[in-house]
């Protein structure tokens, strides 16, 4: 049985329009776009280059895993389904029901391969394992095996400041950790936020 870690980024298709649609709306769909694009093929790049763990990317719209000029060729691609965030979260997780996995989002500036050792080193202690962020919700989420992920994101407030407390409250007795806080840039706030703390 294999039960090497597994690393999967949640990415979408930088179509104009359809990504970073709350960011887009402070600073116009194209810097936008553009801002997404680079944001996430460094974060690809890093994540995936040279590491212990296989980096899988969980694509939508569905048709844009298989087609699209936007990811590396090296790397596994599969459809995130459909779906809200949580159905689609709860489903990739399932696939690796006896291995360590972990899902980040594509928006994360700061990150570095040593937050994901953090991480899947937490995974190894606990049943469960989140990176947070500071407007309440999370930039990562780990299990120490994916069938743990069933009911884990039921009734979660997504895109509110209790995504992360809603979830942990799914946890139930299990043992779930808290790693370092990073950002995750969903709007101007955030990014507004993140340029304050870098200055």
């Amino acid at each position: 049985m294999n039960c090497s870690p597994i690393l999967i980024v949640f990415v979408r298709a930088p179509y104009l329009g359809t990504v970073k649609k709350r960011l887009a709306a402070g600073v116009g769909a194209f810097a936008a776009r553009r801002f997404y694009i680079n944001l996430a093929s460094k974060l690809i790049t890093t994540v995936s280059t040279h590491t212990p763990w296989q980096t899988i990317l969980s694509v939508t719209p569905n048709a844009s895993a298989f087609k699209g000029r936007y990811w590396p060729p090296r790397v596994k691609k599969v459809p995130q389904g459909y779906g809200n965030l949580g159905e689609r979260m709860e489903r990739t997780l399932l696939r690796f029901p006896h291995q360590p996995v972990a899902i980040i989002g594509s928006d994360i500036p700061d990150i570095s391969n040593k937050h994901i050792k953090n991480a899947f080193a937490a995974i190894g202690r606990s049943d469960f394992v989140f990176g947070p962020s500071p407007d309440g919700g999370y930039w990562l989420v780990g299990l120490r095996m994916g069938s743990l992920a069933r009911g884990l994101f039921q009734n979660v407030r997504w895109s509110s400041e209790f995504a992360l407390a809603d979830t942990l409250r799914n946890t139930a007795i299990r043992r779930a950790e808290l790693i370092e806080e990073l950002y995750d840039i969903d709007n101007v706030e955030d990014l507004d936020q993140w340029q304050a703390q870098r200055s």
